[in-house]
């Protein structure tokens, strides 16, 4: 896949979480993804593998939220396996604290699957909403 192929992959990996279709979501990672989120928050790791990121950040993310998050792409900006997407993101979580984010997200595609992926986002935020 090109660049322009990534990109539109990414939009509607997007698109399809907002509608609510996590399984189309999830599809588009590889079964041994590697996930990052800088920092030192509560949900600041590298997960390994499609399985380690539900457990350990989708599920118990999903659990301190009112819904899910809605995350807007703003600019998506891609070269060879790489697709770096500026975005942001509403949410509240079921402490009332608004989770309303800004994200970098850095994807690595290869062979149509989300390989690598690096989250960097304000951590004071995620400390606030969800406790450390």
């Amino acid at each position: 896949m090109g660049a322009a192929e990534n990109k539109q992959m990414i939009r509607n990996m997007f698109a399809a979480l907002a509608r609510g279709e996590a399984e189309s979501f999830l599809g588009n990672f590889a079964d041994d993804v590697r996930y990052t989120i800088i920092g030192t928050s509560k949900y600041s790791s590298t997960y390994n593998g499609k399985q380690d990121m539900v457990n350990r950040l989708l599920g118990p993310l999903s659990a301190q939220l009112e819904g899910g998050i809605e995350l807007t792409p703003d600019n998506l900006i891609a070269e060879g396996e790489f697709v770096a997407m500026q975005a942001h993101g509403k949410a509240r979580a079921k402490n009332g604290v608004d989770y309303n984010n800004t994200y970098c997200h850095v994807f690595r595609i290869v062979d149509g699957k989300i390989r690598e992926l690096t989250e960097y986002l304000d951590t004071e935020l995620v400390t606030r909403a969800f406790g450390k």
